[in-house]
């Protein structure tokens, strides 16, 4: 009953948007008219400005009608891992988590930080995250892969060009109505105590909690609440969510190999890169979808890459 609750919230909305944008085209059309009868300059800049709201909204729409898989419309998980480098490396980790939440709040949706593992002169090592909100894991599925950086390193005396890697990962917040099972033989669970900020309590006992699910090799952490219970009830969530997550990409997987088309955005690959010397772009590797405005995609203006994903993936069957 939750789940159908919940699909029924989500189509409402889909269709309250679009009736919403279905009347703001009339609307607009009424304007045109009467600015054309009156020949009045202001009407038109008016028109002007609702014609870029509705193409605005919808592109928004068309982006989610991309959206139909199962999980699409959960939450979502996303961890960042530097690469080798060390400071450099870290630095552009951190970066990435900033850009990540910048486009969260762009979003309207709300950021945990579950576990961090920060730099020893700067930068992040490891950080994992809840985004929280309708189709965050589906539009976030788009930046799993490795993102590169190229820029004049701010570490460097010599100001030298410096080129640097980190991993993104994402999965789905899974809910009670899809079930995990996991064996308590296939389970190996560490305490350790939180690095950072969090208060006397977190910092002083064995409160952070690791998960090592034996079978798989997948490792989750939380660090961020006061007691170990409420550590470990968040840790088992990741678990589940990322065995889940398995289990779509093995089945992706034989798809693929059915069809003779792998998929290019497995874990591990480069699927973007980030160049702010000696030119200025982003470029997306799968779609060929690319920006001039570095400093604007790293300040969480994703929208248009993600876009040019979620269209790939979509025409990509009717190709085969």
């Amino acid at each position: 009953m939750q789940k159908i609750n919940q699909e029924k919230i989500f189509l409402e909305k889909s269709i309250s948007d679009f009736q919403s944008l279905e009347q703001r085209i009339d609307d607009g059309l009424v304007l045109l008219e009467m600015a054309a009868e009156a020949e009045d300059e202001a009407s038109f800049k008016e028109v002007k400005s609702e014609c870029q709201a509705i193409e605005t909204l919808y592109e928004d729409l068309e982006l989610k009608s991309l959206l139909r898989e199962e999980v699409d419309q959960n939450s979502s998980y996303l961890s960042i891992n530097s690469g080798a480098g060390g400071t450099e490396a870290q630095d552009w980790a951190d970066m990435l988590f900033r850009m990540y939440r910048r486009w969260a709040e762009k979003q309207g949706y709300k950021v945990e930080v579950l576990a961090l593992s920060e730099g020893e002169e700067a930068g992040i090592k490891s950080v994992t995250l809840l985004i929280e909100g309708p189709y965050a894991y589906g539009y976030l599925k788009a930046e799993t892969g490795v993102h590169r950086l190229v820029r004049i390193s701010p570490f460097d005396s010599n100001a030298r060009r410096h080129t640097s890697f980190a991993s993104v990962y994402t999965w789905p917040e899974v809910d009670d109505t899809i079930e995990i099972e996991i064996k308590d033989e296939d389970l190996r669970v560490d305490t350790y105590r939180a690095s950072g900020a969090g208060g006397q309590h977190i910092n002083r006992t064995d409160s952070a909690v690791r998960m090592t699910h034996i079978p798989s090799g997948i490792v989750v952490q939380c660090q961020t609440q006061r007691s170990q219970h409420a550590n470990r009830d968040k840790a088992m969530k990741m678990l589940k969510a990322a065995l889940y997550e398995q289990e779509i990409e093995k089945r992706q997987k034989e798809l693929d190999a059915i069809a003779g088309n792998k998929l290019a955005n497995e874990w591990g690959s480069q699927i973007r890169s980030y160049v702010l010397h000696p030119y200025q772009l982003v470029k997306d590797h799968r779609t060929d979808f690319e920006v001039g405005a570095p400093d604007k995609v790293l300040d969480g203006d994703l929208n248009g890459f993600i876009q040019a994903f979620l269209k790939e993936r979509a025409i990509r069957p009717k190709e085969q």
